[in-house]
């Protein structure tokens, strides 16, 4: 599932724009801000892809860490978990205080 971080309407991983208020979820799913804000933020060094035990071939084969800007996008394409892709981004932190 994608959710909008306009309109905080939720729907299935396929739709490009969100069918509430016409976002486009490349660029305005909470997935989609929480990767931006992880690669704006400079104790962040890399980004690792979070992987349900249960998921689709296709979401466990991109489970790793990345650098940050070579992320892949969430929802993974190709998902074909029953409930839509559930994988998540967790930042690796190279300062945990300031």
């Amino acid at each position: 599932m994608r959710t909008c971080a306009i309109c905080d309407h939720q729907t299935i991983d396929e739709m490009k724009n969100c069918p509430n208020c016409g976002a486009d979820l490349s660029a305005d799913s909470v997935r989609a801000h929480s990767l931006a804000r992880m690669r704006n933020n400079e104790r962040v060094s890399h980004i690792t892809v979070i992987v349900d035990d249960t998921a689709c071939p296709t979401c466990q084969a991109v489970q790793a860490t990345y650098e940050k800007q070579a992320v892949p996008e969430l929802p993974v394409a190709g998902c074909s978990c029953a409930e839509g892709c559930t994988c998540t981004y967790l930042p690796v932190l190279s300062e945990i205080f300031p």
